[in-house]
C-alpha cells in the first residue's frame, strides 16, 4: 500500500475539481517525486476512467483520485445542519432570488436543483476499486467504515480531508490511513465533513499539532503553503507532506479556465481582485476564492450543496463564455499572488527546496 514516506519529494498536488486538475498536472507532480491527484468531482465515471488511463500513460509513479462524498453516504455525525428537505427549500428560494435578474449582470436562466444527482458516487467507487488506484481521497464527508475497509483490501491508501480534531478522530476511527489537514488559508472548497459548519480560523500550525496529539495517522498539511519555509514549519508541526493547489493554477499543465487564469494574473499585478474571501454563493458550500461581484451580491447564500451548484451552473457558464470574471468562481487561496506561469515540476521542486 502507498505510503507518504515513499515520496522522494513530500509534496501533494491538490485535487482541484472544475477543470484545473488534469492527467498532465497529476503526472507532472508524481514524476517529480510528489503525489499527483485527479479530481473526480463533476465528471462522469467514464471521463474519470479516461483520465486514469491517460495518467498511467504519462507516469509510472503513484497518483490519487479524489471523490466528493454525497450527503446520503456521509457517516459523520453532524452537530449542526439542515435536513434534505430544508436544503432543497432554501435552494429554491435562492433560485427565485437569482431569477429576478440581479445575478451579477447575466441574463442566463438559473438551473434547477436535482435531488437525484449524487455525482455518480456508486460508479466512481466501483471504478477506483476496479482500477486499484494507489490512493483515493474523500472530501465533503466520511464514507462508511465498510467502504474504507474494502478500499484497503484492494491495497488502496485512503485519505480523508479534515478541518478540525473532531473530524480527524472520526476519520481515524472509520479507517482512514492518512489525513489531509486543511487550514483556513486554503483555496477552493473547505473540506468540512459537516456542510453547515462555519469553517474554523485556527491556524494550520495549531491544527496540525492538535490533530497530531489526538491521533497518530500521517498528516498532509494544506492551505497557505508557498515556500520551503512553510513546508519546513508544517513538518515541524507534525506533517509528513504538504499539499499545494493555488500555486499550480497557472502552471502549464493545469486546466484552469482562461477567465480564471486572466483573473489570477490581473490580481498578481495589483488589479481589481485584491483579496480572497469565503462564500457559499456559487455552490452552497463554503469555499475561498478571489472576491468578485457575484460573491458580494449574495453573501447570505444557503447551506444547500449540491443544489446551489446546480442552480448557478448556467450563470457561471454564461459568464465564462463572456470572459466575465465577476460571475464565475475564481477559487484561490490566500497565496494567490504567488501563482506562477511555470512548469508544475519547477513549482514542486522549488517548494521542496530542491
Amino acid at each position: 500500500m502507498f505510503s507518504l514516506q515513499s515520496l522522494s519529494v513530500p509534496v501533494v498536488g491538490a485535487p482541484m475539481a472544475g477543470g484545473p486538475s488534469t492527467p498532465e498536472l497529476a503526472a507532472a507532480v508524481s514524476n517529480t517525486g510528489g503525489l499527483g491527484f485527479l479530481a473526480a468531482g463533476y465528471k462522469s465515471s467514464a471521463a474519470v476512467a479516461a483520465e486514469i488511463a491517460r495518467t498511467r500513460r504519462l507516469t509510472k509513479a503513484p497518483f490519487g483520485v479524489n471523490l466528493f462524498v454525497p450527503d446520503h453516504a456521509n457517516t459523520y455525525r453532524a452537530t449542526t445542519g439542515t435536513t434534505a428537505a430544508e436544503k432543497l427549500a432554501a435552494a429554491l428560494a435562492f433560485r427565485n432570488l437569482l431569477a429576478t435578474g440581479t445575478a451579477a449582470g447575466t441574463a442566463a436562466e438559473p438551473g434547477l436543483p436535482d435531488p437525484d444527482d449524487d455525482d455518480g458516487w456508486p460508479a466512481k467507487l466501483e471504478l477506483v476499486l476496479q482500477e486499484r488506484v494507489p490512493v483515493v481521497s474523500f472530501t465533503f464527508g466520511l464514507p462508511a467504515p465498510e467502504m474504507l475497509a474494502e478500499l484497503a483490501g484492494r491495497d488502496i491508501c485512503v485519505i480523508v480531508t479534515v478541518t478540525d480534531s473532531a473530524e480527524a478522530l472520526a476519520a481515524a476511527d472509520a479507517g482512514a490511513r492518512v489525513l489531509c489537514v486543511q487550514g483556513p488559508e486554503a483555496g477552493g472548497h473547505r473540506g468540512t465533513l459537516d456542510s453547515a459548519k462555519v469553517p474554523g480560523e485556527v491556524s494550520l500550525d495549531r491544527l496540525l499539532r492538535g490533530i497530531g496529539q489526538a491521533c497518530d495517522l500521517p498528516l498532509i498539511a494544506a492551505g497557505g503553503i508557498t515556500a520551503p519555509a512553510d513546508a519546513a514549519a508544517a513538518a515541524a508541526a507534525g506533517a509528513a507532506a504538504v499539499q499545494v493547489g493555488t500555486l499550480l493554477l497557472l502552471s502549464r499543465e493545469a486546466g484552469t479556465s482562461p477567465v480564471h487564469r486572466a483573473a489570477l494574473l490581473e490580481a498578481a499585478q495589483g488589479g481589481r481582485f485584491s483579496e480572497t474571501s469565503l462564500t457559499r454563493a456559487f455552490s452552497g458550500r463554503p469555499a475561498r476564492g478571489l472576491t468578485n461581484a457575484f460573491m458580494r451580491a449574495y453573501p447570505d447564500a444557503p447551506d444547500a450543496y449540491p443544489y446551489v451548484n446546480q442552480i448557478t451552473a448556467p450563470l457561471r457558464a454564461a459568464a465564462a463564455a463572456a470572459g466575465d470574471p465577476e460571475g464565475v468562481s475564481l477559487w484561490a487561496g490566500t497565496c494567490y499572488r504567488l501563482a506562477a506561469e511555470q512548469p508544475a515540476a519547477d513549482i514542486v521542486r522549488r517548494l521542496s527546496g530542491r
